[in-house]
């Protein structure tokens, strides 16, 4: 156990000596490589603000005009005969967009139920499995200039589901 603590307290100092000593080994100008890197870190950084701000702002405007908790309630009926509790449809929605908003619901979530109750279990699940599909693909697509996303979209939502069903699985399994 104290070899995992050590190696888990140690693998990023080492990596980045490895990575610097590689790059010494190979005789590359460490420093401006990593100059030049960061210049262009922050220009993918400001071109992607204006979608992570639309991102952000259209989740808030969700979750504070109480449509989500409004979706939730009306789709309940179909959601329980699944076995998937409706107080968790909009931590499920908001995850594909945020995952900081989502960790919000989740912290709610964690307050009424508890961490260790079976909501608590599919939640912590569920975010551990999912993907904020919409962040990631606007800002990454947008950041690499991708045009054509063909199937990303349909993979990354039956990716979602799957996770999202193992998740209430694997829940209800360990109760």
């Amino acid at each position: 156990m104290k070899i995992l603590l050590f190696l888990s307290d140690a693998i990023i100092p080492l990596l980045i000596f490895s990575i610097v000593g590689y790059g010494l080994m190979a005789k590359q100008n460490v420093y401006d490589d990593f100059i030049d890197g960061a210049k262009d870190g922050f220009h993918t950084v400001i071109q992607i603000m204006p979608t992570l701000i639309g991102l952000m702002i259209g989740v808030g405007i969700l979750r504070a005009s109480g449509f989500l908790d409004f979706i939730s309630k009306l789709i309940a009926p179909l959601t329980e005969l699944v076995g998937f509790p409706s107080e968790l449809v909009p931590v499920t929605v908001v995850k594909m967009f945020s995952s900081s908003a989502a960790t919000g619901l989740v912290l709610d979530i964690f307050k009424e139920y508890g961490t260790d109750s079976l909501i608590g279990t599919m939640t912590s699940l569920m975010m551990s499995s999912t993907e904020t599909i919409f962040y990631t693909m606007s800002v990454y697509f947008m950041a690499v200039k991708v045009s054509k996303s063909r199937w990303t979209l349909a993979g990354a939502l039956l990716a979602t589901l799957g996770g999202t069903v193992a998740s209430v699985v694997l829940a209800y399994m360990m109760v």
